[in-house]
């Protein structure tokens, strides 16, 4: 029963879902509510109907349930003064890891993720692809039972995104709970098959991404070529 709406605007709209341990991709077109549905269950943002709870715990009342969680946002948030070292082993504090292992944890993080030989360079003049890499790190390390990757691909070259893939996909292996978002498919498809389709607020179909094939399959369609 989860709803947000900011004044007119619907952000979502009576969304039931479960989502087991493993990979589920969330698809949509920009604008579908992917984000603000990301946020509500990272506990950023309170619903304004209906709640979000992991493991039993509402994490919107819940810190214990936001400690569990590992996010990973859209858009870019990073300290640009800090090195990707820096960034991550502050971040690694501020979700509970105790100091004295904060910056070892930080390192292999970003050595899982491929920046071995860059995480003492300044975020601010690392590429987009780096500085992506260092989010998801951020997300990663203080081992979350839950991770949520909103468009984590956005922007990145070839080898970013060949790193990001692994390293999501080896931690799905491993069986955390992980929701992915992306309005293109083929991304999603490079990790899971199953997919959570969200359009204008809403969930139009949830399961395996070739049997909601099928069913599309069964319907006449009518193509426009401009």
């Amino acid at each position: 029963g989860l709803s947000k709406w900011y004044g007119q605007v619907l952000g979502v709209s009576d969304i039931t879902l479960k989502v087991a341990p493993g990979m589920v991709g969330l698809l949509g077109p920009n604008g579908a509510g992917k984000s603000t549905l990301m946020k509500i269950l990272a506990g950023l943002i309170r619903p304004s109907r209906g709640s979000a709870r992991i493991f039993e715990l509402d994490v919107a009342t819940k810190v214990s349930a936001r400690r569990r969680i590992g996010y990973c946002p859209e858009h870019e948030g990073v300290y640009e003064d800090l090195t990707a070292r820096e960034f991550v082993t502050t971040l690694a504090e501020l979700s509970g890891v105790p100091r004295s292992d904060a910056r070892r944890r930080a390192e292999e993080a970003l050595v899982s993720l491929g920046l071995a030989d860059a995480m003492d360079r300044r975020l601010a003049g690392s590429s987009k692809g780096m500085r992506q890499r260092a989010k998801l790190a951020q997300a990663l390390v203080h081992d979350p039972d839950v991770i949520l990757l909103d468009e984590p691909l956005t922007g990145c070259d070839p080898i970013a995104r060949a790193a990001i893939i692994a390293r999501i996909a080896a931690l799905g292996t491993a069986g955390k709970t992980i929701v992915i978002s992306s309005h293109v498919l083929y991304e999603i498809e490079a990790l899971t098959r199953e997919i959570i389709l969200i359009h204008r607020g809403r969930v139009l179909a949830e399961g395996n991404v070739y049997r909601l094939r099928e069913l599309i399959d069964a319907h006449p369609h009518r193509v426009r070529v401009g």
